[in-house]
């Protein structure tokens, strides 16, 4: 398995694996698609944190993405949709996916990366309840579903409540 940065030429086998990956029989098209198109034309669009994971055959199997979010005024990253083709899942294509992205966000210099998700899956990678930092959820009913995992650049003054990339609010 190689991770690497997304192409323009990924695009479509990456809808194609974010469909297999979310789909449902009521959504085949899951809103998961329909964010990752918008977020590709927001000013939220962090081209150098978007990877692709390629299996022994250079297909792509797995994607995940990072785009600028902020905590208050200040800068910091969401992280998703995280997608794994279902025929690789479980076979570590999603953990190296993520940290990979970790690893990039820190070199870059980012201070945290918010999330919603299952603590059990996020917690291996050193994520923990927003709250834990004075960062809230962009919806209180999220509770422990809403994670932070702060790096390097990360000042535990900065506190308040984290906003996704505008697509997120829309979709």
């Amino acid at each position: 398995m190689l991770i690497r940065r997304e192409t323009p030429a990924d695009v479509p086998a990456v809808r194609s694996v974010i469909t297999a990956a979310f789909a449902k029989p009521e959504t085949p098209v899951p809103v998961e698609v329909t964010l990752l198109d918008e977020l590709r034309t927001s000013d939220g669009w962090l081209p150098e944190l978007s990877f692709v994971a390629l299996d022994g055959k250079d297909e792509v199997v797995g994607h995940v993405v990072c785009t600028r979010g902020h905590v208050g005024a200040a800068p910091a990253l969401g992280l998703g949709p995280l997608g794994v083709h279902p025929g690789h899942q479980r076979r570590g294509v999603g953990l190296a996916l993520v940290h990979t992205v970790l690893g990039a966000a820190d070199a870059l210099g980012e201070p945290l990366v918010a999330l919603l998700g299952s603590p059990a899956y996020y917690g291996r990678y050193g994520f923990r309840a927003g709250a834990d930092y004075g960062v809230a959820a962009p919806d209180s009913s999220w509770g422990e579903y809403f994670q932070v995992r702060v790096l390097t650049a990360h000042d535990p003054a900065v506190r308040g409540v984290f906003r996704y990339a505008e697509p997120f609010e829309r979709v």
